[in-house]
């Protein structure tokens, strides 16, 4: 399976930079995943899609300002750091830039001493293990001196913070948002319970290993970052009581789905568990859980591409991602959304 078997053509201007200001005004384009049929909607429309009996299952991560600027200690030179994980005894892993200032030993000042990094090793694909000292607690320092960690593609300062934060973020842990979530709004939220929908949620921290571009040559090669995840017993209740009843698991966003597919057994059945996961979704890999999704647009040769190729089919998805440029769709994190789903 080749990567290039999932790449298109994106002009740059459909690349979104900013936020909407209505949540829920976004477009929403609606693929019925067995025919490949398209239809053109505003995202609040997505209750015309929804029954009573559905799991609506959404991820309630919290996106970290996990994007920190420093000084090298002696030399004053500028270093860019980008928490990944975190680990034990204020240890993160982290991503460097430039890379090379950042041998074992090196310290890095964050806002003239309120925070200090010291290097403490290098682990896979050059990422530092990073001991961090303060005083106080960190998470109110951080944010203090923390940026929201846009990705690349987006080059416009962030004007509020929340706008890069789903409406129920709860758990602190992320270094990209669960995006498909983005379009929802409180009230729309609510019309969805009023309409006799369960909504579940679960928790996954968004690692960057999810945006990487798949650079084998073969699908097959690439190998996903470990993520951390977490289901309560509700919420395994609820997913677990619509499947047994005949209802539908709609996922919200592809971290919801990996979550889910990586915590069922054989049978598609949930328990309240917690872990790390490095599932690969692609064609081929059959459903446990979702029988719908909905999701952003996603980058070419992207495993995330690969991932609604694996629920919808490789052709549906690009003859849709193409008419998604021709309608001029935004694209990406702060993008249109769409919905896979059988109608």
């Amino acid at each position: 399976m080749s990567v290039k078997d999932y790449d298109y053509d994106l002009p740059k201007e459909l690349i979104a930079q900013d936020p909407l200001e209505d949540r829920s005004s976004s477009r929403l384009m609606v693929l019925d995943k067995t025919s490949g049929e398209v239809e053109h909607k505003i995202f609040k429309d997505i209750t015309q899609y929804l029954k009573p009996g559905d799991c609506l299952v959404l991820n309630n991560t919290k996106v970290i300002p996990a994007r920190l600027y420093g000084v090298k200690e002696g030399t004053e030179a500028k270093i860019e750091i980008l928490l990944l994980k975190r680990k034990e005894n204020d240890v993160w892993e982290t991503l460097v830039k430039p890379g090379k200032k950042a041998k074992p030993g090196t310290k890095i000042i964050f806002g003239d001493g309120l925070l200090v990094g010291e290097v403490i090793d290098i682990v896979e694909e050059g990422n530092r293990l990073i001991q961090f000292h303060y005083e106080g607690i960190f998470e109110e320092i951080l944010d203090q001196l923390g940026q929201m960690p846009l990705p690349p593609y987006i080059t416009h300062q962030l004007k509020d913070k929340n706008r890069y934060q789903t409406v129920y973020a709860k758990y602190d842990g992320s270094a990209a948002a669960p995006t498909a979530g983005l379009h929802f709004t409180p009230e729309l939220l609510q019309q969805v319970k009023d309409m006799g929908v369960d909504i579940a949620e679960v928790t996954l921290h968004v690692g960057l290993g999810t945006f990487r571009p798949v650079k084998e040559e073969n699908v097959l090669e690439h190998h996903m970052h470990s993520e951390f995840y977490m289901i309560s017993q509700e919420a395994a209740d609820k997913i677990n009581h619509a499947k047994e009843t005949g209802h539908r698991v709609i996922a919200v966003g592809t971290t919801s789905t990996r979550t889910m597919e990586a915590a069922a057994d054989e049978n598609g059945h949930l328990t309240a568990t917690s872990g790390w996961t490095e599932i690969f979704i692609y064609p081929g890999y059959r459903f446990k859980v979702i029988d719908g999704l909905i999701t952003n647009f996603h980058l070419p040769e992207s495993t995330l591409v690969m991932l609604v190729s694996a629920l919808a089919g490789r052709e549906h998805i690009l003859n849709a991602y193409k008419q998604a440029v021709q309608e001029r769709y935004r694209f990406f994190s702060f993008g249109d959304a769409m919905l896979i789903i059988d109608k």
